[in-house]
């Protein structure tokens, strides 16, 4: 787990252009051909990656439009929700209280739903969440700046606890595209992961 100054790393605009390395590095930590959600799932970058390595996947997002390419494909479940308006746990709702193998969350945040997501996680399950932080404001475009979706210090840290552990933790700046990110790999108690940490 670490704080600084991260060289390079591509951080893309919402649900646009590479996956996330952060979700890339550690998706390995999801059993082979089990179920993935990737919520506000955007143009489907993460999504894409989930589905290309042999993953059953379900994409959330208000806007379904940066997807419609792939639907109706094999192992794919789109939904389309306003997570921000309505029940105070719309993804348990939504699906019926199903959880995961993986839970995928990249720049988004809306913090009434953090523990929704975090009950999304299976027992043998894995969080892989990044998304702005803090010091965001002051870097590079400065976008987004407002501190309602910029996460604090140690905020998912707070967020996961108790139900999750812990794997790796970075809170960075990055310096190409200059942002303030945070960043968190969590596993749930039948994790392989919660006895044996994954190599570096």
């Amino acid at each position: 787990m670490s704080a600084g100054t991260a060289k390079s790393e591509s951080l893309g605009a919402h649900g646009s252009g590479a996956p996330s390395t952060w979700v890339t590095r550690f998706m390995r930590g999801i059993s082979g051909g089990g179920t993935v959600l990737d919520v506000a799932c955007g143009n489907g970058r993460n999504l894409r990656m989930a589905l290309a390595a042999g993953y059953s996947v379900t994409g959330v997002d208000r806007d379904l439009s940066g997807v419609a390419d792939l639907e109706g494909g094999k192992n794919l479940r789109l939904c389309a929700a306003d997570l921000e308006t309505g029940a105070a746990s719309p993804l348990r709702s939504l699906l019926n209280g199903e959880t995961f193998d993986g839970v995928i969350v990249t720049n988004y945040l809306w913090r009434p739903i953090l523990p929704d997501i975090v009950e999304r996680v299976a027992p043998g399950g894995v969080l892989i969440y990044e998304t702005f932080a803090l010091g965001n404001e002051r870097v590079g475009r400065g976008k987004p700046s407002n501190p309602d979706f910029l996460l604090k210090p140690g905020e998912l840290l707070e967020a996961i606890g108790p139900h999750l552990v812990a794997i790796a933790y970075e809170h960075v700046c990055l310096a190409t595209p200059q942002s303030v990110v945070q960043r968190v790999v969590a596993v749930g108690k039948d994790h392989r992961w919660h006895i044996m940490p994954p190599a570096a």
